[in-house]
C-alpha cells in the first residue's frame, strides 16, 4: 500500500529554487532510501514532506489524500514522524521527558511510551532520569528515533540518522530499522549518504542532484556501481 506520494513537487528558498519537480513513493512495510550528496534538495524534500516549508508546486500525498496545505502538526497527527538531521532533542530536558513529547499528536488514552522503544535502544531505559544534552550524539540520535516512535507514526522520515555516529551506533540504529519495516505496519523514508548503511536497508530508492531525481531503482539497482560513482563525484 503507498502511504505516501509525493508529486512534481517545487520548492523555492526566495528565488532560489530548491526542488524541481520531484516524484517519490514510500510504501508500507519499505524503506525508501533518498541518496545524495550534500546540497542536492535532500533535506528541502523531507522538509516539504512534513510541512516545515511551503511547497510552490505539486503535491504531497498521504494515503491518498493532499496534504501540501496542512500544518506540521496536522501532518504529524495523520501520523507522520519526522526525525531531523542534527537531531533537535531538548538537552535541558530529561530522557523521558524528551520522549514524552512525542506524546503531542496523541489522544489521551494513548499517551504512553511504547515497550519496543526500550527494546529497540536498551540505553535510553537506562538514562531515563539523564538531561538529553547529558547523552552522546549517538544516543541522542537513539532518542530522537524514540521520540518518533512514540508517536505511533504510519511514516518515518529519517534525515541521515548516522551522521556522524560511532559504527557500533549505526549497527543498532539498522536493526532498529529493518525491525520497523518488518512490522509490516508502517512506510520508512530515509535520507542517506552512508552509501553501504543504505544498500544494506533500502528496497527501493532515488538519487537526487541539483533537485532533481536523476536515478530511481529497487535494491538489486545498488548492487552496481553507478550509484556510488553518484555520490562520490
Amino acid at each position: 500500500m503507498t502511504m505516501l506520494s509525493v508529486e512534481n513537487l517545487s520548492l523555492h528558498y526566495g528565488a532560489a529554487q530548491a526542488l524541481r519537480g520531484v516524484s517519490v513513493s514510500a510504501e508500507v512495510g519499505e524503506v525508501t532510501c533518498v541518496l545524495g550528496r550534500n546540497g542536492v534538495g535532500k533535506t528541502s524534500l523531507l522538509r516539504a514532506i512534513s510541512g516545515q516549508r511551503p511547497i510552490s508546486g505539486g503535491a504531497v500525498r498521504f494515503q491518498g489524500r493532499d496534504i501540501s496545505r496542512l500544518k506540521p502538526f496536522e501532518r504529524a497527527e495523520l501520523g507522520i514522524a519526522y526525525v531531523p538531521q542534527g537531531r533537535e532533542i531538548f538537552p535541558l530536558l530529561t530522557v523521558r521527558e524528551n520522549l514524552e513529547t512525542g506524546f503531542a499528536p496523541l489522544k489521551r488514552g494513548e499517551r504512553r511510551i511504547p515497550d519496543e522503544v526500550f527494546e529497540l535502544f536498551p540505553v535510553l531505559k537506562s538514562m531515563l532520569g539523564r538531561r538529553g544534552g547529558d547523552l552522546s550524539g549517538g544516543q541522542q540520535q537513539q532518542l530522537a528515533i524514540g521520540r518518533a516512535l512514540v508517536m505511533r507514526p504510519r511514516l518515518l522520515v529519517l534525515d541521515e540518522p548516522t551522521e556522524g555516529i560511532q559504527p557500533s551506533i549505526i549497527k543498532d540504529i539498522g536493526r532498529a530499522i529493518s525491525y520497523l519495516r518488518e512490522r509490516k505496519d508502517m512506510a520508512i523514508l530515509l535520507v542517506e549518504q552512508y552509501f553501504d548503511f543504505a544498500r544494506e536497508l533500502a528496497d527501493r530508492f532515488v538519487v537526487m542532484e541539483r533537485g532533481e531525481i536523476v536515478q530511481h531503482g529497487d535494491r538489486s539497482a545498488l548492487e552496481g556501481d553507478d550509484v556510488r560513482q553518484r555520490l562520490a563525484i
